[in-house]
């Protein structure tokens, strides 16, 4: 099978996962994501070449593979998300899915549906379609079915420490999602990252009010709203 030459790519997800960035760190942010779709997981080395010392600026949107190569989380479960999608389809199209139909009048009936609810399938990142065994759609939300990435202590401080955090706060973040068991109410984490720092930003801002009645920052009031972005 040929190389996929695409991924699907959000918009809105890219806007607020690369908010507060200047042009030039959105344009070697972008690089690296190309440099990891085209080549895979990247060493150090390799990211100095692409986008040399911009790379200490823009370093929280990758996090390391068990053999310490660098990856973006969310590029990579778009890039495995398509490849099943078209493998699926392929084997659809081949008979191979076991709910196919050999006679004539069913292929052009599954055909039709194919083109039907592709498009729709792949520009929608919560939803699974699948067919069941009267050839019915069937959809699942997709962010309930992902298993969360979860973090080590040293990895969650190290962010912290890049972000200006404290190991208070550290803690904290740690303690409120391992206790949930690094699930939101809309899925998995996947990638802490873009939670620990608006976590930061929002213990900061509360933290700031507090001063001023000499009050601790109680964790549990810090609430976020978290979306899965790049």
């Amino acid at each position: 099978m040929a190389k996929d030459p695409a991924f699907l790519f959000y918009p809105n997800d890219w806007i607020g996962g690369t908010m507060g960035m200047t042009f030039e760190e959105k344009g070697a942010y972008m690089e690296l994501l190309m440099t990891q779709f085209n080549r895979g997981h990247m060493t150090t080395h390799m990211i100095g070449q692409v986008v040399g010392q911009i790379w200490e600026k823009i370093q929280d949107k990758f996090i390391k593979d068990e053999n310490g190569l660098w990856y973006n989380p969310r590029l990579q479960e778009e890039k495995i998300k398509r490849q099943n999608f078209t493998t699926s389809r392929n084997n659809n199209r081949s008979g191979k899915n076991q709910y196919t139909k050999n006679n004539k009048k069913n292929k052009e009936k599954e055909v039709g549906h194919i083109d039907a609810h592709m498009t729709n399938h792949m520009e929608n990142e919560n939803t699974l379609v699948i067919n069941d065994n009267k050839n019915n759609i069937v959809t699942k939300n997709s962010n309930l079915n992902r298993q969360p990435n979860i973090p080590t202590k040293e990895e969650v401080w190290e962010v912290f420490q890049r972000s200006g955090g404290t190991k208070e706060m550290a803690k904290s973040f740690y303690e409120k999602y391992e206790s949930v068991g690094w699930i939101t109410n809309t899925g998995a984490i996947t990638n802490f990252i873009p939670l620990a720092n608006r976590f930061i930003s929002t213990w900061k801002t509360i933290e700031d009010d507090k001063k001023k009645k000499n009050e601790p920052v109680d964790s549990t009031k810090v609430k976020l709203n978290f979306k899965n972005g790049y």
